[in-house]
């Protein structure tokens, strides 16, 4: 009877240590095979279920514009005084909505290529006006004179062409025209071929946003889907911020840091938007990023909403600015198995630089450079409930529950082995005295 008592001990101090053993192999193989599975799934290429939602979103993404409108422009034309706005928004629409186009596989870096249809919604239940409302701000075309044409002469025959058409440094427009295009009546007077029409995003509908080149996971799961280059320059990047929960998907977030916009002394990447060295302060502007070279010499700058992490002197000339690192910051929540974006709000605002020129009367009387905040948009989107459900079912519950099951077969064996070991030891005990 004793033996048999002290075999069923052993038996199940055995069974308890291979429940222990196989639940501690069962952590690393587990993952292993879950990893493999996942990477196959999520792998930007012909046939996955990833691929196929990447080429065309399931997942509603909106464009929300706020537009600076400008309270006293008489004031700052005729006595160059501070630009007081007031920030109207938001404005709503439904963007990237169709289908990417040309995509092309590259097996020697791991990319996809692609081009992005350009499409535009208005949503009127998720804005606060029509897109027939009204603007005071910027005159786009007067304001650019200066840049585009710096000679005196060439100056002076325009600014009759101004004269003539009526036009000043301010204009009233609608939210449609300011957006995607008008025809301004000062161009209209040209009597040599320009391009007539001027809008903040004209041409958008009907054209392509591109080209990305993506990674496509291939030999780096983490990789997946984040941009290489675009139009052949290099990303801006990303920083670790914060661990999150995203209805009930643990994800990271990843925000723009004020790096990405400091002056090439801060940060040398930086270099190739510094193009002059009188409105960079010598290079020592930070904040803002000169872009005129990739709008055909018109004088363009993007920074963060309301200048956020920008050079105190930007927001000096300006009234009405409240920048804010909660509603301005831009980010990524990115699931961190599958490196799938799930959330994400890219801010960016648009600026115009003004500065005064004596042959052109809307703009002699102005004393300093202003670069004046037109509009600044919030691009964002997030996975829906239903997705994520779907998600959770096949990434992160699986994964729960094979974490959960590792850890039940180790605890109970482990509890096993230890009980059955002090019952055999109790029971030898006995038996010797």
């Amino acid at each position: 009877m004793g033996c048999n008592r002290n075999c069923g001990l052993i038996a199940g101090a055995v069974i308890g240590a291979v429940l222990a053993v196989f639940g501690g192999i069962l952590m690393p193989v587990g993952d292993m095979l879950i990893e493999k599975t996942i990477k196959k799934e999520v792998v930007l290429e012909d046939g996955t279920i990833a691929f196929k939602n990447w080429v065309k979103t399931g997942t509603d993404v909106y464009r929300q514009f706020w537009i600076f409108d400008v309270q006293n422009p008489d004031e700052v034309a005729v006595n160059s005084s501070k630009i007081k706005v007031k920030q109207r928004g938001p404005y709503t629409y439904r963007v990237r909505y169709l289908a990417k186009e040309n995509i092309t596989q590259d097996p020697e870096t791991h990319t996809v290529s692609f081009l992005q249809p350009n499409g535009a919604i208005f949503e009127p239940s998720l804005s606060v006006g029509t897109e027939d409302d009204m603007f005071t701000i910027l005159n786009l075309a007067v304001a650019a004179v200066p840049h585009l044409y710096p000679n005196s002469f060439i100056q002076g025959i325009l600014n009759s062409l101004i004269k003539k058409s009526k036009s000043s440094m301010f204009q009233n427009r609608t939210l449609k025209e300011l957006l995607w295009g008008y025809t301004d009546p000062f161009l209209n007077l040209v009597p040599y071929p320009v391009t007539t029409t001027v809008g903040v995003f004209y041409p958008y509908n009907n054209t392509a946003d591109g080209i990305y080149k993506v990674f496509n996971g291939k030999d780096d799961i983490s990789k997946v889907a984040i941009i290489d280059t675009y139009k052949g320059r290099k990303s801006i990047y990303a920083v670790f911020g914060a661990e999150l929960n995203l209805k009930g998907i643990p994800v990271y977030r990843f925000v723009l840091p004020s790096l990405a916009f400091a002056s090439p002394l801060q940060n040398p990447d930086n270099h190739c938007f510094c193009t002059e060295k009188i409105i960079s302060k010598n290079c020592t502007l930070y904040g803002v990023l000169d872009i005129s070279k990739c709008k055909e010499g018109k004088p363009v700058y993007i920074s963060l909403p309301h200048f956020l992490h920008g050079s105190p002197e930007l927001a000096e000339p300006i009234e009405g600015l409240s920048p804010n690192e909660e509603e301005h910051s831009t980010y990524l929540d990115v699931e961190p198995i599958t490196g799938f974006t799930l959330r994400f709000a890219k801010r960016l605002q648009i600026n115009i630089l003004v500065k005064p020129a004596r042959k052109i009367d809307a703009l002699k009387n102005l004393k300093h450079n202003y670069i004046v905040p037109i509009l600044w948009l919030n691009e964002t989107g997030t996975i829906g409930d239903e997705k994520a459900e779907m998600f959770r079912k096949q990434v992160t519950g699986k994964i729960n529950l094979l974490g959960l099951v590792e850890m039940v077969l180790l605890s109970v064996g482990v509890v096993m082995f230890i009980a059955f070991m002090i019952s055999y030891c109790a029971c030898r005990s006995k038996r010797v005295n």
